[in-house]
């Protein structure tokens, strides 16, 4: 029996995993790392399995006290935390004092080829710190279309993004959720690999757009803006100067990459096909109107 603890509890890849990890069989047990127990206890009131510990990345005086006789993490990074010797230095090094035995990061796919992006740092810095890992490195999340850039389709009817033409790969975070669910329960399957996790569709966001206006029934279309554009809108906005450029660098290096690499990992360790991005449009097609 293990003690997972999950980090970013409350957040929308956070949750799926805890709301897999609570349907498995598994005897092991589930611990929520969260910012306040009370509202998280409210998040997680259909689930019972479940134990909460204070957590925060932004405040290390909750490390050690999150990480006692925890075997597991599941770590991810919140969108608007980009300093990574920062934020995540100290929480590695925590996590190797406490002797955790297994880390799982969700990484970001491409994240070795890429200097740049925070995920290649933390990949990094687990490397150096010589810990026992899983990579998960998911395509672009479908759910970016009722998070980040829902406003801007229910608001303007646009898609509006510096990503040209460039082809994404789209995949489920409910699809992600249940392939780290079944990794957190038996990671010595996947020790010390790194494992890149797609969807079955590569498709840019003009094609994205006109899924949404077929769905909708209402015209959505997609705007092509420079990433100078982009950032003063978004910036006029209010949306913070990390997140603005951590979005910028999402969408618009693909336009100088080759198209995304599809895997078959979701279907080997599920026995299950990826949910469609046409599928994930209709399920929840109510949020874009």
């Amino acid at each position: 029996m293990k003690r997972i603890l999950i980090t970013g509890a409350t957040g929308n890849v956070g949750f799926e995993v805890i709301r897999f990890l609570e349907k498995s069989d598994s005897q092991n047990i589930i611990i929520a790392g969260v910012r306040n127990i009370e509202s998280a206890k409210n998040v997680f009131k259909d689930l019972h399995k479940i134990d909460f510990v204070n957590f925060d990345f932004e405040q290390p005086d909750t490390f050690d006290s999150a990480l006692q006789n925890i075997d597991t993490v599941f770590l991810l990074r919140p969108p608007h935390i980009s300093d990574t010797e920062r934020y995540f230095r100290p929480l590695i090094q925590k996590i190797k004092e406490h002797k955790v035995s297994e880390i799982i990061f969700l990484s970001v796919q491409g994240a070795e080829k890429s200097k740049v992006i925070p995920h290649n740092k933390i990949e990094k810095l687990i490397l150096d710190y010589n810990l026992n890992y899983i990579f998960l490195r998911p395509s672009y999340f479908m759910q970016n279309l009722t998070t980040t850039l829902l406003n801007d389709i229910k608001t303007k009817k646009q898609i509006i993004l510096p990503s040209g033409n460039a082809k994404f790969n789209w995949i489920d975070i409910r699809d992600i959720a249940e392939v780290s669910s079944i990794l957190l329960n038996g990671f010595s399957a996947y020790k010390n690999m790194a494992i890149e996790l797609t969807g079955s569709e590569n498709i840019n966001f003009n094609r994205v757009a006109n899924l949404l206006s077929s769905s909708t029934q209402e015209p959505i279309r997609f705007t092509n803006v420079s990433p100078l554009e982009f950032y003063r809108i978004k910036k006029k906005e209010g949306i913070a100067k990390g997140m603005i450029i951590v979005m910028i660098m999402l969408h618009f290096l693909p336009k100088f990459q080759k198209e995304p690499q599809i895997s078959d990992y979701y279907e080997k360790i599920t026995a299950k096909s990826p949910t469609s991005l046409g599928e994930f449009i209709e399920r929840e097609k109510m949020r874009f109107t």
